[in-house]
């Protein structure tokens, strides 16, 4: 019985995911289209529903010529203009609502069906709570550029906001792997946990930079490849202070590719030391995947750089964010199937 009830809340879990990857590819296609300033109010649940009157439109569409984007980028736009962009924002909030949704009703169902333990409780509650955290740190994100100078959202909260969600992602993603993964399908040795854990913070820190570069737009700061503006290093790069990091365009730009070599040659190591998963042949495919998922993503990057001066740049960016998550979540279970000591225990 018990089995039974972790599969369920497992097929759950991972339903959840799946919504939240794709409400991550949302918020990067609201970011792509410049939609993410159309809805100037935060309504969590009067929200729902769009403006369904002309009045309503032209009140909406007023809201929004009152901030910097629209004065400075978007003068030009017409209703139907607004009306695209509002969409994009406008699912990207539905289907947080959505997933919302979907959290609660279930969660209610098997609480009532008595179907989760305590400690499953309160994993569950801190996922709700992180849930909130999300939508909250998502309206501070948008209000960054509902102002009379900013003409987008800023950089940091973007990044933070994007991260977030990927918290969200992992956690989701860790506590069905430990519904539905079998101890005895664990292959532990602590090298490879040691490595996979290490690619994992490496991915992490790539993908908060790849916000930022989203965010600043940093790629138009070197659009070329495999030089920087015609260099290896940037001269610029020798006098920016430290603290720079984060905000001046060609460190947040190198930064990037650095740590992507980084990651190309950590995945190559994590596949050589990956063996004991070849045991079976799902573990064996994910092997297989992560390090066919890391060259993708490698060339996704190089394209969506060459091309950032260009309007097909957005279709690169988006598949290049699509498979930087799925490779992150790739060594999320390699990692989670190392890290427990199982039946197949090695001592290497």
């Amino acid at each position: 019985m018990k089995d039974k009830a972790n599969r369920q809340i497992a097929a759950w879990l991972y339903c959840g995911a799946f919504c939240l990857f794709l409400q991550i590819l949302l918020g990067g296609i609201t970011r792509l289209t410049g939609s993410g300033l159309s809805i100037t109010e935060w309504q969590p649940l009067l929200g729902a529903l769009p403006p369904l009157t002309s009045a309503e439109w032209e009140h909406s569409f007023s809201q929004y010529k009152e901030i910097a984007q629209f004065k400075k980028l978007n003068s030009h736009f017409s209703l139907v203009d607004y009306q695209l962009i509002f969409f994009w924002e406008w699912l990207h909030r539905n289907w947080a609502r959505l997933i919302g949704l979907i959290f609660i009703i279930p969660f209610i169902v098997f609480l009532l069906k008595k179907k989760i333990s305590p400690s499953m409780f309160l994993r569950l509650m801190l996922l709700l709570l992180l849930g909130a955290l999300q939508a909250v740190i998502g309206w501070i994100m948008v209000k960054s550029g509902l102002n009379d100078t900013a003409v987008a959202v800023n950089e940091l909260k973007l990044a933070i906001h994007f991260m977030m969600a990927l918290l969200l992602l992992s956690y989701t993603l860790w506590m069905a792997f430990k519904l539905s993964i079998s101890p005895l399908s664990i292959h532990y040795t602590k090298r490879l946990k040691n490595i996979a854990g290490f690619t994992l913070l490496l991915l992490l820190v790539q993908l908060f930079y790849g916000a930022l570069m989203a965010g600043s737009k940093a790629a138009l700061a070197a659009p070329t490849w495999p030089d920087m503006n015609g260099f290896v290093i940037p001269p610029e790069l020798y006098t920016i202070a430290l603290r720079s990091a984060g905000t001046h365009l060609l460190t947040v730009q190198f930064i990037h590719r650095m740590l992507a070599y980084s990651i190309g040659i950590m995945v190559l190591v994590l596949y050589k030391n990956s063996s004991s998963l070849k045991a079976h042949r799902a573990t064996a495919l994910l092997r297989h995947a992560v390090l066919a998922l890391v060259f993708i993503q490698i060339f996704l990057g190089v394209v969506t750089l060459l091309n950032s001066i260009t309007p097909s740049f957005r279709i690169y960016a988006i598949l290049h964010q699509c498979t930087g998550i799925l490779l992150s979540m790739g060594v999320l279970l390699m990692f989670y199937l190392s890290h427990k000591k199982g039946i197949t225990e090695r001592s290497a």
